[in-house]
């Protein structure tokens, strides 16, 4: 069985990701979206809102499964049998990044490859960051996340402006 690893914050998910997973479902048996606890980011959702929203947002896909994940990736994927991780790239300035990880992991797990996918054009300029940034100030992130992002994204910076 080919197993492969597509980890991130999703912080949150948006189209561009729901993509890379459709896509990478194709190639791989089993596809597990590895939602990060640790990592150096301040996240705007929890760990749970952050499952909650990508379970939801893949049901439709039928051999992937959503879980949390702590500790090293290569050792995580190790435990699960995957074969590889996927990495989604938007553009040459997330290169050098992602090379850096892919060679730190590939020397953590030698039987671990890296698979980088290019995300197409309509979802190229798309990034958690600029949704929240987009969000925050009132903008609509319709079509550019799941329906399930745009309502957590709503309730929580309605709370953070009645604060």
């Amino acid at each position: 069985m080919r197993i492969a690893i597509y980890p991130g914050t999703f912080d949150p998910v948006t189209n561009g990701h729901i993509h890379i997973a459709e896509r990478v479902c194709k190639l791989f048996d089993q596809v597990i979206i590895a939602v990060a606890k640790d990592n150096y980011k301040k996240n705007l959702f929890s760990i749970s809102e952050r499952v909650t929203m990508l379970e939801e947002s893949v049901k439709h896909i039928k051999n992937a499964e959503v879980e949390s994940v702590a500790g090293l990736l290569a050792e995580y994927a190790r435990k699960k049998g995957a074969q590889a991780l996927i990495r989604g790239l938007r553009a040459i300035s997330d290169f050098e990044y992602e090379m850096q990880l892919a060679s730190m992991n590939k020397h953590l797990n030698k039987n671990l490859e890296t698979v980088f996918l290019m995300t197409e054009g309509d979802y190229s300029f798309l990034s958690s960051s600029m949704i929240k940034q987009v969000a925050l100030i009132g903008g609509s992130v319709k079509g550019m996340v799941p329906p399930i992002v745009e309502e957590y994204l709503k309730e929580k910076y309605q709370k953070k402006i009645e604060e």
